[in-house]
């Protein structure tokens, strides 16, 4: 289970990372998104990966499941919608006002053709 979860998050790390390493603003913000749900599952693992076990502290119980890593990810899943809707309304801006949505601007802020000057 733990290997599965770890290559998971592995490959939303890395598919994050590629994404973000483009020059058009919505792959940008889609690797923005995949990374902030590798670091929220990240979080959530931290917690251990347990099934069926109480969520607080109890003396008959033979363990028990952290509830704050479940509380964290529920704050980082409502910070993340927040900020990529943010995001979403920057590149629309400078959508509208630049014509077009590359994200590598040379000197004379014309897009760049073919990555060099």
């Amino acid at each position: 289970m733990e290997a599965l979860v770890a290559s998971a998050i592995g490959a939303l790390t890395a598919a994050g990372i590629y994404l973000m390493l483009r020059q058009r603003t919505f792959p940008v913000i889609i690797g923005l998104t995949l990374l902030t749900y590798a670091v929220n599952v990240f979080l959530f693992t931290s917690g251990r990966l347990a099934t069926g076990l109480p969520g607080i502290y109890s003396s008959n119980a033979a363990g028990y499941s952290d509830p704050l890593p479940q509380a964290l990810v529920l704050t980082a899943i409502v910070i993340s919608f927040g900020m990529t809707a943010v995001i979403v309304m920057m590149a629309l801006g400078a959508f509208l006002e630049a014509g077009h949505d590359k994200v590598d601007m040379n000197d004379e802020d014309t897009p760049v053709e073919g990555g060099q000057k």
